[in-house]
């Protein structure tokens, strides 16, 4: 895809595994909270007011992946995100990129074979957009599991569609980054290893964590999903929330500890880019923007010193995958004081963190 010889087409992503040297989080910031702005106004932004990168999100107003001469304007973006300092990760929730009157549509779950190969090819596009970008991995999700369709049709559905991106992300040297969403196939991260058992474990399939979704449905703590996670972190999404509530909320709003998070990331090592998801503020896109980095940085831990670098351990092994037919039954809620639901109704539209 790439028409830029100063580029190399499908290079490898840079390493944001755990087995990364600890150091300080890399933040960015999702342009799904800023589609009133033009990207370039985006990037200068976000760039300004001193973020690391910018989660991308493929949508008609931020380098749509349908309009002519995408592999141009890819190259033209990467030379903007070079000059600017930023790093990206490809997300891939945008309301309606693929279907004007489906929000969020067509998925990789849905029963006619032609639609899933619409998002199939979307996320195609996405990991040679990523490559040729260098971005550090395509964020993706399954899709909430159509009426009438039995959790075993819906995984096997699920798998059979991430094998041809599985193998163009391998061949690109891209990671892909799941995203357990509430109210999905896919919605805890024992759902992801479920997923990751069903496909041989490859190398290139890792996990987008969302903060937020850790505190409104996991059965443990969002800084101990992040240890849990440590092994296949790809990507990191974050904003606040409230147990039993999948609302995106600006950093103070919810009920998160941020300081025991932001830790626990910073002591797995990941390199890649933690970015604040906010797709319902874009009207205010820039005060939030400015007012999420200076919330993160007043509450991340101070830069360790090599002797004080934490050492961790954590076991490769994945929990017990479930059987198919109950792989997306809900996990038992952690005791907490406010009201719980293990997978709640997901606010308004269950998609990809971008409701």
């Amino acid at each position: 895809m790439t028409d830029d010889p100063t580029r190399t087409p499908g290079r490898a992503a840079p390493d944001t595994g755990p087995a990364a040297q600890a150091g300080p989080l890399r933040l960015g910031y999702g342009t799904n909270g800023l589609t009133d702005l033009r990207l370039d106004d985006a990037l200068d932004l976000l760039a300004d007011l001193g973020y690391d990168g910018v989660g991308l999100t493929l949508d008609h107003m931020h380098l749509d992946p349908a309009a002519p001469e995408l592999a141009s304007r890819t190259a033209a973006l990467a030379h903007r995100l070079d000059r600017l300092g930023l790093g990206v990760t490809v997300e891939t929730g945008a309301r309606y990129v693929l279907d004007p009157r489906r929000k969020h549509g067509p998925t990789l779950l849905d029963e006619d074979p032609d639609a899933r190969a619409l998002r199939v090819g979307l996320l195609r596009t996405a990991v040679e957009v990523a490559a040729d970008l260098g971005a550090h991995a395509v964020h993706l999700f399954s899709g909430i599991t159509p009426q009438g369709t039995a959790p075993g049709n819906a995984w096997q559905r699920l798998t059979e569609s991430l094998e041809p991106v599985l193998a163009v992300a391998d061949a690109a040297g891209v990671p892909l980054a799941v995203e357990p969403e509430p109210g999905h196939l896919l919605a805890t991260l024992a759902d992801f290893h479920h997923l990751r058992h069903h496909l041989g474990d490859p190398e290139l399939l890792g996990l987008t964590l969302d903060i937020g979704h850790c505190q409104c449905l996991e059965p443990t703590s969002p800084a101990d999903c992040v240890r849990e996670a440590a092994p296949w972190l790809r990507h990191v999404q974050i904003e606040d929330m409230r147990r039993g509530v999948h609302e995106h909320l600006p950093f103070g709003e919810g009920e998160i500890d941020f300081p025991e998070v932001l830790a626990a990331l910073s002591a797995t090592g990941y390199q890649g880019l933690t970015v604040v998801e906010l797709p319902r503020h874009s009207h205010a896109g820039p005060r939030m923007a400015e007012e999420s980095l200076t919330f993160l940085r007043a509450h991340e831990p101070a830069a360790p010193t090599a002797s004080a670098a934490p050492t961790r351990p954590i076991a490769r092994a994945a929990p017990t995958p479930p059987d198919a037919s109950a792989a997306s039954a809900p996990s038992a809620a952690r005791p907490s004081s406010h009201a719980t639901a293990p997978h709640p109704a997901p606010e308004t539209s269950p998609v990809g963190g971008s409701a």
